[in-house]
């Protein structure tokens, strides 16, 4: 008997040991959310002492605005009987500090049923570094998009404003020469035609280049014109009708403008290349604080889960367009079924 005290107490003042040397903070409650354990790591991230923290309610490390939330989860993960589990999924949590400042988490939990009862407990780690380092990222690749499409429009509007106009004064001059030549030089006339050809193809195909670069309606119309436009061109390259439901009072500024126009332009050339629709669907509003975008076509659908196809490398662009505005984009499809893009994104005050 005291040999097996004895290595109880041994197992105990390991168990104590790894605890305390934990990088991570640990920390248990009971059925009732009240704080049973609380390691060194722990302190140094919240500030408050174990001796402080012990038996009171876990509610004292967690922001006002998630409390009722966070005991809703706790009270499910407990009737499920998982053993384990990370928090939050992909969404960044964030803890409260003895002086009241919030800072992000990762964190799982876990569960046992103890003597006393079922003990949760919390693993976590403090990530602002890397929130704060997503964020510049996220930022520069930001202003690096916005600084592509100023360029963008830079060429644009020197191919629609200079060349295309030069080829309109050439085509002119070459209908001067045509008018001018004897009637009897049926070669020279045939060959003068052609160029006339040539020129229109010319014309035609600098001014799509430039309205694919960035179609100048967007920076003197605004962001619904450009819809429209990029509607009809999607409608006259297919043969497949687009329906709008856009508010027609939407005027927004950068970067939300070019971002929502980006979105619904390669959601539009995705139906054309891989959904052999009948019908497209795009409607935009304003809710509240942020802009509502849904693209859908009634076309083959594919299968969300299965590996990488084609159609995904544009959804990946489209995401990361829907992510430079801090919103989040969900696309739901099946076989047969069509394929539905929704965006959310939220839009700074002073923006519209």
């Amino acid at each position: 008997m005291p040999h097996n005290i004895l290595t109880d107490q041994n197992a105990a003042a390991r168990l104590s040991g790894l605890l305390e040397s934990a990088m991570d903070g640990i920390i248990s409650v009971d059925d009732a959310q009240r704080i049973v354990l609380y390691n060194r790591a722990a302190e140094k991230m919240f500030g408050w002492t174990a001796d402080e923290v012990r038996g009171r309610p876990l509610d004292l490390l967690i922001p006002n605005r998630y409390r009722g939330v966070h005991g809703q989860q706790v009270r499910r993960f407990g009737a499920t009987g998982t053993t384990s589990r990370r928090m939050g999924d992909n969404t960044v949590l964030y803890a409260l500090r003895k002086d009241g400042t919030e800072f992000p988490i990762d964190a799982s939990i876990s569960q046992l049923n103890a003597p006393e009862g079922k003990l949760y407990t919390v693993i976590l780690r403090d990530v602002t570094e890397r929130v704060k380092a997503r964020e510049d990222l996220a930022a520069f690749a930001s202003e690096s998009a916005g600084v592509r499409e100023q360029e963008k429009s830079r060429i644009a509007r020197e191919l629609h404003d200079e060349l295309a106009q030069m080829l309109t004064a050439l085509k002119m001059d070459t209908i001067w020469m045509r008018d001018h030549l004897p009637r009897e030089d049926a070669a020279a006339r045939e060959k003068i035609t052609q160029m006339l050809a040539m020129l229109d193809a010319a014309v035609a195909s600098t001014r799509r280049i430039a309205a694919d670069l960035r179609p100048l309606v967007l920076d003197d119309l605004g962001l619904v014109a450009a819809i429209e436009w990029a509607a009809q061109n999607f409608t006259q390259r297919t043969g497949v009708p687009c329906r709008l439901e856009v508010d027609e009072t939407l005027d927004l500024g950068e970067p939300y403008a070019t971002g929502v126009f980006r979105i619904v332009q390669e959601s539009l050339q995705n139906i054309a290349k891989h959904a052999r629709a009948t019908e497209a669907v795009v409607e935009l509003k304003r809710v509240a604080d942020a802009l509502v975008l849904r693209v859908q076509d009634d076309g083959v659908g594919f299968r969300t889960g299965d590996p990488r196809k084609p159609q995904s490398l544009g959804l990946v662009g489209l995401r990361e367009r829907v992510h430079l505005l801090r919103g989040e984009v969900r696309v739901d499809s099946a076989p047969g079924a069509g394929t539905r893009v929704d965006a959310r994104i939220p839009v700074a005050e002073g923006a519209a």
